[in-house]
């Protein structure tokens, strides 16, 4: 089981967008970059010591990324219990603390911010207004946010509370 200090970060290939963009909502650190080619991606992978995520298998064959993980299924969210499984990854104590856009750890939004920035609707609801430090992205538990937890519980009912 990985703890929130010892849990893997992944790398995702151009073919895992979405996956990559799952894993950001469970708090994993998880690069993507669909424009590097796959040499790079392994030299990042292994020099950050990030788990390869990819489906093709030739870059696995011939480029040998010091932790790589096929990934066999075409759905995101079976490619999601795939990575669970192969790394025995813990539940995260919370979701959404990551920009789902760059990756970043996100912080509280100032109470200006979130009068500002958030849509004069979506201001009311309930739960903590982030904001991502790099990328200036906003985020709140809106109906969005809502349907991905629902998701999430619905496709991960035994693993996710």
């Amino acid at each position: 089981m990985s703890e929130p200090d010892t849990a893997p970060r992944f790398l995702a290939d151009a073919m895992l967008g979405r996956l990559a963009r799952w894993l950001r909502v469970l708090g994993y650190d998880t690069f993507y970059d669909p424009a590097g080619d796959d040499k790079e991606l392994v030299a990042l992978s292994d020099a950050e010591h990030r788990v390869l995520l990819t489906r093709d298998r030739h870059l696995v064959h011939f480029l040998r990324p010091r932790h790589p993980l096929l990934i066999t299924a075409e759905k995101p969210l079976v490619q999601l219990r795939e990575v669970i499984g192969a790394c025995r990854l813990s539940p995260p104590a919370e979701l959404f603390t990551r920009c789902l856009l760059c990756n970043q750890p996100l912080r509280a939004a100032t109470a200006e911010e979130a009068a500002t920035l958030v849509p004069e609707t979506a201001r009311g609801l309930p739960g903590q207004v982030r904001r991502c430090p790099h990328c200036r992205h906003i985020y709140w538990y809106g109906s969005h946010t809502r349907r991905m937890r629902e998701t999430l519980l619905r496709e991960l009912p035994d693993w996710l509370r």
